[in-house]
C-alpha cells in the first residue's frame, strides 16, 4: 500500500515519521524521500530514479512488507505521476512558498499537489492540515469516495474546517516536542498524547499528520504513538551538532520554514539567536527577500552561499539583504564555511547559532561544480577551534 505525502514544508519529516507508524503492522516499511530510500531505518543504495524506486519498492516487498511512505513533490505530481502511480492514502503538511521557477504561478503550484488527491481510489483516505489556507480547496478536490480526515495545530492559526485531530503543544526542549490531541467524535473522540524526538513545533504537526495517517490505515493508535516517540527526526532537521554555544543545523530554505526554525530557536535560547544562510542560485527568486524578512527576528545574520549554481553569489546575497531592515546586525560572508566559523567563534556560551538552507546536504554546487560540503561537519569543526 503506497501513501504519498505531499506539501511545502514537512514531507520528509512526516514520511519518516509515518514509516515508523505503519512498521506496527508490517515491516519492512520502505520510506523514499529526499533524504534517501529506506527500509525502516536502514539505507538502501539504488538510482534515485522511477526504476531505482521500483527496485526499493520491491525488495520491500519480499521481505514482507506491505507499507510505503513517499515524499511526492509538486514537480513529479506536474508530470501526472499521481495517474500513473497507485496511492491508497494521501497527506498534506503545508503549502508556502516555493519552486515558483518550476511552476510559475501559486495556482500552477497549488494545482501539482492536488493530483495527488483527485486521484484516490474507492476507500483510499486524504488527511489534510485543516489549519492551511488550501485545506477547503482539497477537500473539495478529493472525491467522494475517498475518507477525509483533516488535523491542525494551533501554531499553524485558526482552521479552516472541522478537525479530526486538534493539537495543542505542550513542551519545545532540547529532547523533543510534545503534543496533546483531541479526537472529533467521527474519530473516536477523547485525547492521547503525541511526543517526538524532533525538536519545534512544526515537527508537532508532523508527527500528528503521519498519527492520523497511520491510523486512518489501520495501525492501532496506540502503537503508532509509541513509534512516533521513538523515532529520531531526519538528518538535518533540528539537528543539534554542538552546545555551549549550542550550533543546530536546519533544512530550512523557505520563508515559513526558516520563520518556524527561528521561533523555535528563539523559544530554547537562553542567549541570543544568530542564523548563517543562503539561498539556491538558478532558483525561485522571488522568495528571496521574504527569506530575508523571516530571518529579521535573529540578533545576528550571516548572509552567505548556498548552492549559488551558475549564479552570482553576491546577487544572491544581495537579494536576501533587501528583505532586512537597515537596522538589521548583518554580515556578508560568501565563504560558507568562514561565515559558519565568524558565528560560532562569536558566539557567547548561552547563544544558539542556526545553520539553515542546506540541512542534511554534503556537496554544494557552485560555477557547475560540485564539492564535498556538510554544515555538520563545518559546525563541529568551528566548536572545536573555540
Amino acid at each position: 500500500m503506497n501513501v504519498g505525502v505531499t506539501g511545502t514544508n514537512g514531507k520528509t519529516s512526516t514520511s519518516h515519521f509515518l514509516a515508523s507508524a505503519l512498521g506496527a503492522l508490517a515491516r519492512p516499511v520502505a520510506a523514499l524521500t529526499t533524504i534517501g530510500m529506506f527500509l525502516d531505518e536502514t539505507r538502501v543504495e539504488a538510482p534515485r530514479s522511477y526504476a531505482g524506486m521500483l527496485d526499493v519498492l520491491s525488495r520491500a516487498r519480499a521481505a514482507g512488507g506491505r507499507f510505503a511512505a513517499l515524499e511526492v513533490t509538486s514537480e513529479v505530481l506536474a508530470r501526472g505521476f499521481a495517474q500513473a502511480f497507485p496511492f491508497r492514502a494521501a497527506a498534506f503538511t503545508n503549502l508556502t512558498r516555493d519552486h515558483f521557477d518550476a511552476h510559475g504561478s501559486a495556482e500552477h503550484y497549488f494545482a501539482s499537489k492536488a493530483q495527488l488527491f483527485k486521484t484516490l481510489p474507492p476507500g483510499g483516505v486524504a488527511v489534510v492540515n485543516g489549519a492551511d489556507d488550501v485545506a477547503d480547496l482539497l477537500r473539495e478536490v478529493t472525491p467522494a469516495h475517498a475518507r477525509f480526515l483533516s488535523y491542525g495545530v494551533a501554531s499553524r492559526g485558526e482552521p479552516q474546517l472541522p478537525l479530526t485531530a486538534r493539537g495543542e503543544v505542550t513542551s519545545v526542549d532540547f529532547g523533543g516536542t510534545a503534543l496533546n490531541v483531541g479526537l472529533a467524535e467521527d474519530f473516536g473522540s477523547g485525547s492521547i498524547t503525541l511526543r517526538t524526538r524532533a525538536i519545534g513545533e512544526v515537527f508537532a504537526e508532523n508527527a500528528l499528520c503521519a498519527w492520523l495517517t497511520a491510523v486512518a490505515l489501520g495501525v492501532p493508535a496506540d502503537s503508532a504513538r509509541d513509534a512516533l516517540a521513538a523515532r529520531a527526526a531526519p538528518s538535518g532537521r533540528f539537528e543539534v551538532v554542538a552546545t555551549a554555544p549550542w550550533v543546530v543545523v536546519d533544512y530550512a530554505h523557505t520563508p515559513d520554514a526558516l520563520a518556524r526554525t527561528l521561533a523555535t530557536a528563539r523559544r530554547l535560547s537562553r542567549g541570543r539567536v544568530c542564523v548563517v544562510f543562503g539561498a539556491g542560485g538558478n532558483r525561485d527568486r522571488g522568495k528571496r527577500p521574504q527569506l530575508g524578512a523571516a530571518a529579521a527576528v535573529a540578533d545576528r545574520i550571516v548572509l552567505t552561499n548556498d548552492n549559488p549554481r551558475s549564479e552570482d553569489p553576491r546577487a544572491i546575497v544581495d537579494a536576501i539583504r533587501s528583505g532586512l531592515p537597515a537596522t538589521a546586525d548583518v554580515v556578508i560572508e560568501l565563504d560558507r564555511a568562514k561565515a559558519v566559523e565568524l558565528a560560532v567563534l562569536g558566539a557567547a556560551e548561552d547563544d544558539l547559532i542556526v545553520l539553515a538552507g542546506k540541512g542534511h546536504e554534503q556537496t554544494q554546487t557552485a560555477g557547475g561544480e560540485s564539492r564535498e560540503l556538510s554544515d555538520q561537519a563545518l559546525g563541529r569543526a568551528a566548536h572545536a577551534r573555540r
